[in-house]
Order: C-alpha cells, then sequence, then structure tokens
C-alpha cells in the first residue's frame, strides 16, 4: 500500500496527471477505497472484544482521544494546516489510512490531503514498528505486556504484527486484541465528527453545505458483526473464502492509494505537509511514552 502510494506520487510528479484515465482514477480513490473498509470489518472480533471486558475498550478510547488531542495540540502551536492535522490524528489513534479514508468525506478533505495523510501515516508507522522490534530485548515488559503496548499506540492494523512478532506469537495475539479495540471506535469517532460538522455548517449558514451520511461505515459494522457471529453457524463461509476475503482489504487498499497518489501535486503541498508531519510526530512520540507507562506499571 506504501510503494503504490509513493510510487504513483512520483509517476505525478514527473508524467503529470493522466487525463485519460480520470475515470478509473476517481473511481479507484472514491468506491474501491470505501470498499476496503467495508471488507475491513471483517478482521473485528467483536465478541472477543466484549469477552475480555469495557477495560480494553476504554484504554482503545483513552489512546483515540490522546492521539487527536495530542495531534491537532501541538498542530495549533507549530501553526500547522488544521485540516491535514486532524486526519493525521484520527490516523494515529484509530487505523492509519483506513481510519483517514473513512473520515475523509465526511470532514469534506481534498483528495491529495487524504493521499499525503495517508502516505505520511505509513512512513511514520513503519518507521515506530521498526524502532520497537529494535528496542523490544531492551525493555524490561513481559510478552503481553510488549504486545499491548504495540496494539495500543502503533498505527496500522499490519505494524502491530511487524513490532509484535520481536516478542514471539503472545505479543501478537495481545498487540492485535488491543490494537482492534482501537479500529472499533472508527464507527462512533466517524458518526461523532459527523454531528460536528453539521453544527459547523449550521453555525456558519452553509446554504447546500451537506454532510453526506457515511453508509460503507454501516457495511463495515454489518461485517463485523457478520465476521463475529458467523461461525459455528450455517451462515460460516468456507475457511478458503474466508481468507480472500480477509485478504482482499489490502489489495483494494493498494488500489485506492495509486488513485489518490495521482491526485497528489507536490509543489503545491511541499510548505504545507511538514508542519502537520511533525505535530504527528510529536504526538506519536509522547503517545508512546504515555502508553509505555501506563502499561508498564498498571496493566
Amino acid at each position: 500500500m506504501a510503494l503504490a502510494l509513493t510510487g504513483t506520487i512520483i509517476v505525478r510528479q514527473f508524467l503529470g496527471y493522466p487525463e485519460r484515465l480520470r475515470a478509473g482514477i476517481q473511481f479507484a480513490s472514491k468506491h474501491l477505497l470505501r470498499l476496503a473498509i467495508v471488507l475491513c470489518g471483517l478482521r473485528l472480533n467483536i465478541s472477543l472484544l466484549l469477552h475480555q471486558g469495557p477495560a480494553l475498550l476504554l484504554q482503545g478510547a483513552v489512546t483515540v482521544i490522546l492521539a487527536v488531542g495530542l495531534t491537532l495540540g501541538i498542530a495549533r502551536l507549530l501553526k500547522a494546516d488544521a485540516p491535514l492535522s486532524l486526519l493525521l490524528g484520527i490516523g494515529t489513534g484509530i487505523c492509519g489510512a483506513a481510519a483517514i479514508a473513512a473520515v475523509s468525506p465526511i470532514v469534506k478533505a481534498r483528495d491529495e490531503d487524504t493521499a499525503v495523510s495517508a502516505g505520511l501515516i505509513a512512513l511514520i508507522g513503519t518507521a515506530a514498528a521498526i524502532g520497537y522490534t529494535v528496542l523490544q530485548p531492551l525493555l524490561p515488559l513481559t510478552a503481553g505486556q510488549y504486545g499491548v503496548w504495540s496494539g495500543l499506540t502503533l498505527h496500522e492494523i499490519a505494524h502491530v504484527p511487524l513490532a509484535a512478532a520481536a516478542a514471539g506469537q503472545d505479543a501478537v495475539n495481545a498487540g492485535l486484541l488491543a490494537k482492534l479495540s482501537r479500529v472499533l471506535l472508527l464507527v462512533p469517532v466517524s458518526f461523532i465528527l459527523m454531528l460536528i460538522m453539521k453544527r459547523r455548517n449550521k453555525g456558519n449558514n452553509a446554504s447546500g453545505a451537506t454532510i453526506a451520511f457515511p453508509w460503507f461505515l454501516l457495511g463495515f459494522a454489518a461485517m463485523s458483526l457478520f465476521g463475529s457471529l458467523s461461525p459455528g453457524t450455517p451462515l460460516e463461509l468456507p475457511a478458503h473464502v474466508t481468507d480472500q476475503l480477509l485478504n482482499a482489504p489490502s489489495f483494494l487498499l493498494a488500489m485506492a492509494m495509486v488513485g489518490l497518489g495521482l491526485n497528489v501535486d507536490l509543489r503545491a503541498l511541499k510548505d504545507k505537509a511538514l508542519r502537520p508531519l511533525a505535530a504527528m510526530t510529536a504526538a506519536t512520540v509522547l503517545l508512546s511514552a504515555a502508553t509505555y507507562l501506563l502499561v508498564h506499571y498498571v496493566y
């Protein structure tokens, strides 16, 4: 996904925008992106989360609040672009590019902002996952603690097993469970943003400014319920079909990133993206440090 995004951004800078492919680019960057988010719901096992009790969900909520709050707070101090910083904060707090893609139509983000924020999330998240792997042997954490720390702080779902594998399978399982507690919050956060945008438009007397209902999030929730409740029932899908559906979002997101990458004009964003990047990086470090202390001394 990161290669698809960065590669097409580079192509756009040297070869320009391929006008003949505009319809396909727009289809990939919008419709395929939303389909990928719907299928991502299969990765969220709600019954497993509920079985662990409300404590894990509370930890996920605190992580999201801290990530968004820190990113926006630091961005304000740095006088960074607010819409781009909001996307980065939500991506940091929930589930990276998928979260950014989910909230972008709600906050009416431009395609180039969506693409740039997804690229920055992939860059910083990958660097953080590698850093965690390097630090793991030096940290006084059990495998379970290290896994939870990874799951509560790293950006993309894929970053969690990448980092947690350094401490073994128990760490990977704990990390994915902690990460899913954050992914579950994608739907309520999106609806909260929708209400905020509606109030803002109403307060500004914005004529004709409407917020589209994020129907694809209902699909995300429906797929989560199906994936959680169907095993052991007549609705359970064959294993090979389930595997294909679980892998499909990665391919669809990569295709969507191609569309988004071709919409990015780096010359127009060169100065705009630096301060939001600094804000997100600082927020990631602070969130990681605070969560480490929580996991080490409380968990």
